[in-house]
């Protein structure tokens, strides 16, 4: 197969960084970030930040092959702010959103583990009026 190793899917060499600064010559207050060892997951996340942000006129991402494990992120803004310093602003916005959705997660599954409540069936099977299949299976076995 002409798949790469796991490993180097995720894992950077000592000689990678894990993000490239390509000035954009053509137009202006642009830039190409290629954003090594990740994939459309964080792409899409930050080009949705990006996008948030009012100093951005365009924003957008593309991996350019499947077996190499980096994207390009191509930021241009109105010129308050280098596509550097938004591209920053817009990682740290994002940090701080997935902290905030963790903290909540967390918090939700705590209250689920206190109330002490049995734990539903996904089957139905327990409680008045359930169905008994007698067989000691469920309606998966063959």
């Amino acid at each position: 197969m002409n798949a790469p190793n796991r490993f180097e899917l995720f894992v950077l060499e000592d000689t990678e960084k894990h993000v490239e600064v390509t000035e954009d010559t053509k137009i202006p207050n642009a830039a190409t970030f290629k954003i090594l060892k990740q994939d459309h997951t964080l792409g899409n996340m930050i080009r949705a930040q990006v996008l948030a942000m009012p100093q951005v006129l365009f924003a957008g991402y593309k991996v350019p092959h499947p077996l190499h494990p980096y994207f390009l992120l191509k930021i241009q803004t109105d010129g308050t702010m280098t596509p550097q310093a938004v591209l920053e602003q817009a990682c740290t916005k994002l940090i701080a959103t997935i902290s905030s959705l963790e903290a909540k997660f967390k918090r939700e599954f705590s209250f689920k583990m206190t109330e002490g409540t049995v734990p539903e069936d996904p089957y139905g099977t327990t409680g008045a009026g359930a169905q008994s299949w007698g067989t000691g299976k469920d309606y998966l076995d063959f």
